[in-house]
């Protein structure tokens, strides 16, 4: 057998255990759910009209939220990596000879399911609540790509975390930066609003260009600048939680 047979014959074993973990902590995608919700009806029933934004603020603010789903729902891959680590289970394996990039893999296909689910969710509420994208099917396409991207990205920096954490309870706070992100981005305001030093954070930080690309390609007026801006962040913060993540794998086994 092969080593690329092999890494895929392991992968999805680790895939399908994942799985079943996920399926018997449904609070998982709770919490994954529960604040973006909570923030959707927030910022739109309550302090929507504060931000004049010149769309139906709903349009304006579902791309954020969106992001937040993504980031919200982090925290327990983080905490089940570094479960991983502290309980001996790697030891195990390691001793079954299994492919180390298969239980990362797992990991991060698992979360980028969660969060494509929780999405989806999201989404629905907000055409309940008013969103009405202008979007054609392969701009849809394009906002698709470009969230399985972002949470991939996030994927990895959050394997990486957990790995990097001394506890889980240490690897669920390492993740909560990413978490705070969005909120110091165009999610919810206009980058341009905000206060001196909080504006040239939110308008240069990987986030905004990642915001801004799905609201372009949702409203029909996407921008090949900031879409290219945005895979590029995509693609460099994956290679760095890729890289962050395994060689913090090989230093712990």
């Amino acid at each position: 057998m092969s080593v690329i047979s092999a890494t895929l014959a392991d992968s999805s074993t680790m895939l399908r255990r994942n799985f079943r973990h996920a399926t018997r902590n449904p609070v998982a995608m709770f919490n994954a759910l529960l604040m973006p919700l909570v923030l959707m009806f927030l910022m739109v029933y309550i302090l929507g009209d504060a931000f004049n934004v010149g769309v139906n603020y709903i349009d304006y603010a579902t791309p954020g939220l969106i992001l937040t789903t993504i980031c919200y729902g982090i925290g327990p891959t983080a905490t089940a990596v570094n479960s991983d680590m502290t309980t001996g289970l790697i030891n195990r394996l390691r001793v079954m000879s299994v492919s180390r990039a298969a239980v990362l893999n797992a990991h991060v296909i698992v979360t980028t399911l969660r969060s494509l689910v929780a999405i989806a969710f999201i989404i629905g509420v907000a055409f309940l609540m008013g969103f009405r994208p202008s979007a054609n099917f392969l701009e849809w396409l394009g906002v698709i790509g470009i969230v399985v991207l972002t949470t991939v990205a996030i994927g990895w920096l959050t394997v990486a975390f957990g790995l990097a954490a001394k506890s889980p309870e240490g690897a669920g706070f390492a993740a909560v930066p990413l978490m705070l992100l969005p909120f110091l981005s165009s999610a919810f305001a206009p980058a341009d609003k905000m206060g001196p030093g909080a504006r040239q954070f939110a308008e240069y930080q990987p986030f905004t260009s990642i915001i801004e690309t799905l609201r372009g390609l949702l409203t029909g007026t996407a921008s090949a600048g900031s879409a290219i801006a945005a895979v590029a962040w995509c693609l460099g913060l994956t290679l760095i939680g890729y890289l962050w993540a395994r060689a913090a794998f090989t230093k712990r086994v």
